[in-house]
């Protein structure tokens, strides 16, 4: 008699736990290993920066599922397992302790890690990284008791941490590499939104500068040298210049790599039994005929349930628009779509009259590429279908409120 297959699950994040849980939803009855390096089970990550951080969430909150869950689903889960090897030949695993697991498939969940600063002073106490729960609490016991931070990095991270610290009465400084923060994402016609709401709040925004060096005192850090030679005064540093895929056991386990782990629409790797999901897979898109690498929440969870479905053998894909979200003082929006090579060649702005209600849509060749919500909800859906149709639509009728955006597709 053939024994039931057995699936492995390297990484503890939202694609792992998704995975898990879409593998017990699609009926397999085999044996599921998730291997977690964290000590915590499976979490959310957007409320460490949000939520979570600002102490309006309590920690059972941010959980995917509570840890009961998977001994009742006969997942075995280990936390605190780190894996250090990767062998397709064999199809095997070896963990830390020397514990070795054969499987059938594998799925690769290992993640991001922070981009660390590489300066004088960058291993000083009061520097801070945010990844994890524990960081997350970290910074918000130091928001408690510090009157100064500066934010290293202007993108989704430091400036949600930004927006945390004045909630906190924290007097904060921003250094911004570039002329607008987040100018790479949401082009120059956008971003200035970011920058009113951040200096609305009281937030001393500093561009085209850099940190050149972290001072100290006692290995405690005290403030940021600027690459313009000013100083800053700081009872903390936070740090968030971006991310790096955690592809080390891919690469050593001879897998395809650029830019994270190559996959196919199934997320299927190089090697046929190895999967990859979350933001470590630079993902094939059959819409927009190229692969794209994500690192949001959302595709995460996707992903984990593409996966499993794969895994599973199933003609499983994800081709919908990329998504992500954030909040920001009164200011919360939700972004959807994704701009290409090719970019944009129009910005519309959709505004609600005497309100703080409004969509913005980035355009090429009168297509929909990109929409972005700003409070106003209950649009992400139709966002995407005009997205998805592809179709080419009148600039100013977009432009013009009183049009439902249904009547566009």
């Amino acid at each position: 008699m053939n024994s039931k297959p057995s699936f492995v699950i390297v990484g503890g994040g939202m694609a792992g736990a998704i995975a898990t849980q879409t593998l017990r939803e699609e009926d397999f009855d085999g044996k599921i290993t998730l291997l977690a390096q964290e000590l915590n089970a499976p979490y959310e990550r957007p409320p460490l920066s949000k939520e979570y951080l600002q102490g309006k969430a309590d920690r059972d909150s941010i959980f995917v599922n509570p840890q009961s869950w998977y001994a009742e689903h006969q997942v075995d889960l280990s936390l605190g397992t780190a894996v250090t090897s990767l062998d397709p030949a064999s199809r095997t695993v070896t963990t830390a302790t020397g514990t070795e697991l054969r499987y059938d498939k594998l799925l690769l969940t290992t993640g991001s890690e922070p981009r660390r600063l590489e300066m004088p002073g960058a291993d000083l106490d009061g520097v801070y990284y945010l990844r994890n729960v524990e960081d997350s609490e970290r910074i918000k016991i130091e928001f408690a008791r510090a009157q100064r931070a500066v934010i290293i990095g202007a993108g989704w991270i430091g400036l949600e941490t930004a927006a945390a610290a004045r909630a906190a009465g924290v007097d904060v400084t921003l250094l911004v590499s570039g002329d607008l923060p987040l100018e790479h994402v949401l082009g120059s016609e956008v971003a200035p939104l970011f920058d009113d709401l951040h200096r609305n709040h009281g937030v001393d925004l500093r561009y085209r500068t850099t940190a050149a060096e972290l001072i100290g005192g006692s290995g405690v850090a005290t403030g940021v040298m600027l690459s313009d030679g000013t100083q800053v005064d700081a009872d903390m540093i936070i740090v968030g210049i971006g991310a790096i895929p955690r592809t080390e056991l891919a690469v050593a386990a001879g897998l395809k790599i650029d830019n994270g782990v190559v996959v196919d629409e199934h997320l299927r790797t190089s090697d046929p039994d190895v999967f990859a999901a979350g933001d470590i897979a630079n993902t094939y898109n059959p819409r927009l005929g190229r692969h794209i690498r994500v690192e949001h929440w959302a595709n995460a969870r996707r992903q984990g349930a593409v996966a499993a479905k794969a895994m599973l053998g199933q003609d499983a894909a994800d081709v919908r628009p990329s998504y992500f979200f954030t909040d920001q003082y009164d200011f919360s929006m939700e972004y959807t779509g994704d701009i290409g090579p090719v970019g944009y060649d129009q910005v519309i702005f959709r505004r609600h009259q005497d309100s703080p209600e409004m969509i913005i849509f980035w355009l090429h060749q009168q297509r929909v590429q990109a929409g972005m919500n700003v409070n106003i909800w209950d649009v992400a859906e139709d966002i995407e279908r005009l997205i998805q149709s592809a179709r080419p639509i009148n600039a100013d009728d977009l432009a013009d409120p009183a049009i439902p955006l249904a009547d566009f597709f």
